[in-house]
């Protein structure tokens, strides 16, 4: 049996280095062809030595030096900058390109990849979020299949499997209700950034773990499920699920619910991705009822939580709406990292940038690539001004 071919975008962060794991512990199936990081040549130059790769890309040139000089010696092709982590996914030895780079950096290489007919396993929300209506055309033209990696999607798109035509009535999208579920309003005031990074259930990377704590992340999440399953956003429901063992549902026409169950462990969604069609045996441990004693089942506080109404509302508009969104967020994020605004200022900026930033219906890539240049600039000056 040939091995699958991987190229895995982002592989330094906890997607990435998560995937390598399964390549791991399924070597007889997969090796990795390609390898990606932004800024952590470090640990990009030990995943290289230690899996081999064709080829590696470091996003930031400057480490482009320190990174060609340790792997000189290994015979693995190194290059650097956007243009190679776009033109490396087109490599034709390259049978999956895994895409788990964080935020809208992980849209041209989707693109590429997507042009290159390789199938996408996609941990990378917002591609669809920024531009679901492009790569969704894009992947009908070059008929790539696109397996949802995130949890959620992960889930829905296992119920889904076996059911062909058969009318979706609504998905059912669980969240955890991320470290601060049930806190008012008042009690968000002086939350801190390290007490938003304690993920009561999930171990992410930073920038994912403040969207859980924001709502935000199942915000992306409702506009990712809308283009990934053809619904609409009336057909999306959120429930907050702190045990997260049901990582989503499908309710159908007839009003019968199929779900998918497990421990949380985001090693699972990510091999189902990459061996798709089949489920390969682990090892991992089993989720067991009787030890469990109950689920609970609540909805979302999306007043107080205001991210994820934002990202409805988003949503629904459509053009360039979800990009302001999306960049906004991320600068939003950025900022409560450094300290610079408060937990809740974060949702008070996003909505600041989407009411400012000028709406357009009509979007390309070119009109996409300007939004989220402007609004970026915005919210900098926004924070900086903390005129928000």
């Amino acid at each position: 049996m040939n091995k699958k071919r991987i190229a895995i975008l982002g592989s330094t962060g906890s997607i990435g280095t998560q995937a390598l794991e399964v390549i791991s512990e399924q070597s007889e199936r997969f090796e990795v062809e390609v390898l990606t990081a932004q800024n952590q040549w470090e640990l990009l130059v030990k995943q290289a030595i230690q899996y081999n790769p064709n080829a590696v890309v470091i996003g930031n040139e400057a480490f482009y030096k320190g990174v060609k000089n340790v792997l000189d010696p290994h015979d693995i092709k190194v290059f650097a900058g956007a243009k190679a982590m776009c033109e490396v996914v087109e490599m034709h030895t390259v049978d999956m390109v895994l895409t788990a780079i964080v935020g809208s950096a992980g849209l041209l290489p989707t693109i590429h990849a997507v042009k290159a007919k390789k199938p996408i396993a996609l941990a990378n929300k917002e591609t669809l979020v920024v531009a679901g209506e492009l790569i969704s055309a894009l992947t009908l033209e070059n008929k790539v299949p696109i397996i949802p990696v995130d949890s959620e999607h992960s889930a829905i798109f296992q119920c889904l499997t076996g059911e062909y035509d058969n009318a979706i009535e609504k998905l059912i999208l669980t969240s955890s209700g991320g470290p601060f579920r049930g806190k008012k309003i008042s009690e968000l005031q002086k939350i801190t950034k390290n007490e938003a990074l304690k993920h009561p259930t999930w171990t992410m990377g930073q920038k994912i773990t403040i969207d859980s704590a924001t709502l935000m992340n199942k915000g992306l999440e409702v506009i990712e499920a809308k283009w990934l399953f053809d619904v609409d956003f009336d057909q999306i429901e959120v429930v907050v699920h702190p045990q997260s063992i049901i990582h989503s549902a499908v309710q159908f026409a007839d009003g019968s619910i199929k779900a998918q169950l497990g421990l949380p462990d985001m090693k699972l969604p990510i091999q189902y991705a990459m061996a798709y069609p089949e489920r390969l045996p682990t090892a991992y441990p089993r989720f067991d009822f009787t030890e469990m004693g109950q689920l609970t089942f609540e909805k979302p506080d999306m007043s107080t939580f205001r991210n994820l109404q934002l990202a409805y509302d988003s949503g629904r508009m459509g053009g360039n709406a979800p990009c302001i969104l999306n960049a906004s967020n991320e600068i939003a994020v950025q900022a409560f990292l450094q300290d610079k605004i408060g937990f809740l200022q974060m949702s008070d900026l996003i909505e600041t940038c989407l009411k400012t930033i000028p709406f357009e219906k009509n979007i390309m890539l070119e009109t996409l690539t300007e939004t989220d240049k402007e609004t970026r600039l915005f919210a900098e000056k926004a924070i900086k001004n903390l005129k928000l």
